[in-house]
């Protein structure tokens, strides 16, 4: 008989799940942003790395600080300052460096949210509970996504919402240019506030760690340490390449599929949105069916569903129809969440077990956004250089597929070598 997840484990999915709502929602809005703005093409996944930044620059610091505060509390304080990106926004600051100061909380948020979870789940759960994370994650994509759109639409824009709302933004942009999507920035300050009062009723999972030194030198060698030692642990690297690979990708395909959607199928920013809603929904049905059926322990068989992924890009990027490609976003979606979530609960037990919980999860999200920032650049400058969009998904996929088939083969190698 499956035994229920721990008290608390509830709330810290609900305030995961509110939190990266917002966060989906604001990308949509900051794209429209620009748009408004009339900015190139080129600045809309540099968001995205602006975003990211503060993962990899501030990781030796942040699993620190997730170790040495309680982490429900992290978490609330982390979506106060996410709150004060949205008031940037609000104050006219533009669209890249407000949505950098939000990815400044959620660096922050991340080790303290994993690390909760090995602090309060047995390890005999991790993957179901990394099950329930990545279908929050996922839904929250989805429906932020759909919020976005919806909160950035023609209607949104023009109706009572954003006439009731002009006085707030009148005080917030102290006299400056008011943007027609103001009121939208408005609703997801509320969200992000809603989410750092469910953080503030998670309980203490009563985990304490050794104090770590505090100068930043010690700090970033102690990182560097940590780096390396779970890097050199044999499930532990394997899987970490894994979710470094599936997390670049994953945040490259956000942009991919919205710029796909418009030149292939001639759809809005707002419908090329809910198109992405395909690639959730299979996320969720993968990731569900990971966490049922695939136990902690045979993470690893999971590696051939990488190749899958990969070769499924091509066939996105050949069809020119809507409802073949919500089918095939759906099934990539489904293979992708099938993958990642066992390996991420691998991951995260190794790291755990090599480093303490917060520490791990820094490293973890170190690398795993060291690819983000590196495939977002590289798609950038694709972008500014005018690649077909078509030729582009086909070069991602075969990438995929490829590196996927190379983990394979490194972890038919490294099979029978003990672990350190």
């Amino acid at each position: 008989m499956r035994q229920p997840m721990p008290h608390g484990f509830p709330l810290v999915i609900a305030a995961q799940f509110v939190s990266a709502l917002a966060d989906n929602a604001l990308l949509i809005v900051a794209i429209a942003l620009l748009v408004e703005q009339s900015q190139p093409p080129w600045w809309a996944p540099m968001l995205k790395f602006g975003f990211t930044v503060s993962y990899v620059a501030l990781a030796p610091f942040v699993g620190v600080l997730a170790d040495a505060v309680p982490k429900a509390r992290l978490m609330a304080w982390m979506n106060a300052v996410k709150c004060v990106g949205v008031v940037a926004l609000l104050a006219g600051m533009h669209p890249v460096a407000g949505f950098a100061l939000v990815g400044l909380g959620a660096a922050a948020y991340a080790p303290a949210k994993y690390g909760l979870i090995t602090e309060i789940v047995p390890p005999r759960q991790l993957v179901a509970a990394n099950g329930w994370i990545e279908v929050s994650v996922v839904c929250a994509a989805l429906l932020g996504t759909v919020l976005g759109a919806a909160l950035v639409s023609t209607g949104f824009v023009a109706s009572g919402p954003s006439r009731a709302l002009g006085g707030v933004q009148d005080v917030l942009l102290v006299g400056g240019p008011v943007s027609a999507h103001a009121a939208a920035l408005v609703v997801l300050l509320a969200v992000y506030a809603a989410a750092s009062a469910l953080n503030l009723g998670i309980p203490d999972s009563g985990a304490r760690y050794p104090q770590a030194r505090q100068d930043a030198g010690g700090l970033c060698r102690d990182f560097a340490w940590a780096n390396r030692a779970l890097w050199r642990d044999r499930d532990g690297g394997l899987s970490l390449a894994v979710t470094m690979l599936f997390w670049g990708v994953g945040a490259t395909l956000q942009f991919v599929v919205l710029r796909w959607a418009a030149e292939v199928l001639h759809l809005r920013l707002d419908q090329a949105a809910y198109l992405q809603a395909a690639v959730a929904v299979g996320v969720v049905i993968g990731a569900s069916a990971a966490g049922r059926w695939v136990p902690l322990h045979a993470a690893r068989r999971v590696l051939p569903v990488g190749v899958v992924l990969g070769l499924l890009m091509p066939a996105v990027a050949s069809v020119d129809s809507l409802e073949a490609a919500v089918f095939l976003l759906a099934l990539a979606g489904a293979v992708g969440g099938l993958l990642v979530v066992p390996l991420n609960a691998l991951l995260q037990h190794r790291g755990c077990t090599v480093l303490t919980a917060g520490r791990s999860i820094a490293v973890q999200g170190f690398n795993e956004n060291a690819s983000v920032l590196a495939m977002l650049g590289a798609y950038g400058v694709l972008v500014a250089a005018d690649v077909p969009i078509v030729p582009l998904m086909w070069g991602l996929g075969l990438l995929i597929a490829l590196a996927m088939a190379g983990l394979m083969r490194w972890a038919a190698r490294s099979s029978h070598a003990p672990t350190r």
